[in-house]
């Protein structure tokens, strides 16, 4: 048989607070572990002691009480669980997980339990989730105000259009900035647009953007280059000066370029591409334009050569500029990669369209073959349609 000592040596044993409580609130019983928690010896804790020494207030003993009394006069007799701090004899504290019981009709018994430890743990999360949500929401804006800077940068709808009446620009980037850049461009003989994937993407990619950016108004607006395949040699000449200025290091950033050269009295068409092609289509069909094996930058000291390719154009002809982002999404059923099969019949049947309908039926497409999937890159399409030269 089990003594009462011997199951008060238990209780220890186990380190839980027990305390029985009569249908006036009174403690009848407070265990030796009130000692080892609290600081205080059970017998001054006994009667309403309880409610005052172990609270930091009076209403706030007085509150629990009452709601623990309620339990036992609606004559609830379910374990109820329960959290909450008491006061130590020091004037610290300590969270105690409680299981209230239904003893008989005259007692209740509380078993507790020290989770102060637990608690401080949740309690440091808490304070580091929020001081990171903070610092996101830091990051975030100073990203955001990026986007601006990125945005003033880029040539509007309105600009674009100057250049190609006939045109569309399906720009989308993967974070809030981008590492996709284009250009367009117009003097006395011939019109230009380039569609440019910098290095990476978000900030990074941005940060190559503003420097495509200052090479491009370098080449056409300083050194006036007209050519295609020496426009992509002039570029990739700045950005080696532009990382080599503070470092004698290869640098390892660089961007993809497809240029196209418009001759505005014959529509004669001269492409140059640094690792990206571009797609004509008319009532022939589908044909892609491939650029040379090199990018800009990445290689320093190589000895790069862009070849020009010349086609002439018919009204009613179609080009398509675009980055890797579209091709390279993943998605469909079985959550692989678009591929540029697929891609050039979408162009294929974007290019029956108007062309103010094709950015609608492309960001479509993209949108049901990304379904839920994130998306992979920045993606920049172009679209141009051939009209009569003026």
């Amino acid at each position: 048989m089990v003594t009462l000592d011997i199951q008060e040596q238990i209780l220890d044993k186990l380190n839980a607070l027990i305390v029985v409580v009569n249908n006036d609130g009174s403690a009848d019983y407070v265990s030796k572990a009130a000692q080892n928690l609290l600081g205080y010896k059970p017998d001054e804790l006994l009667g309403n002691n309880w409610w005052e020494a172990t609270r930091f207030s009076k209403p706030e003993g007085i509150e629990v009480k009452r709601k623990l009394l309620n339990l036992f006069r609606n004559g609830n007799t379910s374990t109820q669980t329960f959290e909450h701090v008491l006061k130590t004899s020091y004037g610290g504290q300590k969270w105690v997980r409680w299981s209230v019981s239904y003893l008989n009709d005259e007692q209740l018994i509380g078993i507790g339990y020290d989770i102060t430890e637990k608690k401080n743990s949740e309690r440091k999360l808490i304070e580091q989730n929020e001081k990171l949500t903070e610092q996101n929401k830091d990051i975030t804006s100073s990203i955001v105000y990026a986007k601006r800077i990125q945005e003033s940068i880029l040539q509007t709808s309105e600009s674009i259009k100057q250049v190609f009446e006939e045109s569309f620009l399906l720009y989308r980037p993967k974070d809030i900035v981008s590492g996709d850049y284009y250009w367009f461009y117009e003097d006395a003989n011939f019109k230009y647009a380039a569609a440019v994937d910098c290095t990476g993407h978000g900030v990074p990619g941005a940060m190559m953007s503003m420097v495509a950016n200052s090479a491009f108004k370098e080449v056409f607006l300083n050194k006036k280059i007209s050519e295609p395949g020496l426009i992509l040699q002039a570029l990739d000449e700045e950005l080696e000066k532009s990382f080599s200025k503070n470092s004698n290091e290869p640098f390892n950033d660089g961007m993809d370029v497809g240029l196209i050269q418009i001759n505005k009295t014959t529509n004669e068409l001269k492409f140059s591409g640094a690792f990206r092609s571009i797609i004509v289509a008319n009532a022939g069909g589908i044909n892609e334009l491939r650029g040379s094996r090199y990018p800009l930058g990445f290689y320093s000291g190589v000895n790069k050569v862009f070849d020009t390719t010349i086609v002439q154009l018919q009204k009613g002809d179609h080009i398509y500029l675009y980055t890797d982002g579209y091709v390279d999404q993943f998605g469909g059923e079985n959550n692989k990669k678009l591929n540029k099969v697929n891609f050039k019949e979408l162009i294929r049947t974007a290019s029956e369209m108007e062309i103010n309908e094709q950015e609608a039926f492309l960001e479509y497409s993209f949108n049901n073959w990304k379904q839920d999937e994130e998306q992979t890159d920045d993606v920049l399409v172009i679209g141009i349609k051939i009209l009569i030269p003026k």
